[in-house]
């Protein structure tokens, strides 16, 4: 069956199987890495991208169900210039990453966060984030990087929708 969508700002129709699911196909058939598969069963948020705006885990949704979705991976947050987004500059400045392997996934959970509550405590975060799982960090850089996003404006930002300006 063929899907359309928007990635990143490029609308693209693609082949798929009708059970393939969302990170799978952003991986292997689009080429974007950064929504990383890690444990296929929706605990971890390795896989949380953008779709329309709310932040998903991609492991929980097939490829057919984002037709016609605004979807949006780590790659798609910079922009154009390369200026990154101001989560992914909070999470370099904050040290909020060890490995890696999570990040991309608490970047996206974090903007999604941020759109909804652009000024949330550290209660806020905290909670936001809890179904992100973070084997190396411990949280802590993780939780200043988000606040010290939310205190330059993340969630107002409008590139993560809007054509990465």
């Amino acid at each position: 069956m063929q899907v359309s969508m928007n990635i990143n700002g490029q609308e693209r129709t693609d082949e798929v199987e009708p059970r393939t699911l969302l990170v799978h196909h952003l991986r292997e058939t689009c080429g974007l890495r950064a929504a990383n598969v890690g444990c296929d069963t929706s605990s971890c948020g390795a896989c949380t991208v953008l779709l329309d705006g709310e932040a998903v885990k991609s492991c929980t949704v097939l490829a057919a169900q984002a037709e016609g979705c605004e979807v949006t991976t780590a790659e798609g947050l910079a922009a154009q210039d390369g200026t990154m987004h101001p989560v992914q500059a909070a999470f370099q400045a904050e040290h909020g990453l060890q490995c890696g392997f999570c990040t991309p996934g608490m970047v996206m959970a974090s903007v999604g966060l941020l759109r909804d509550n652009p000024h949330p405590s550290e209660r806020d975060v905290r909670e936001g984030l809890e179904g992100n799982l973070c084997r190396c960090t411990g949280y802590h850089n993780i939780v200043r990087a988000v606040l010290a996003a939310a205190g330059a404006g993340a969630g107002a930002d409008s590139r993560t929708m809007e054509g990465q300006a």
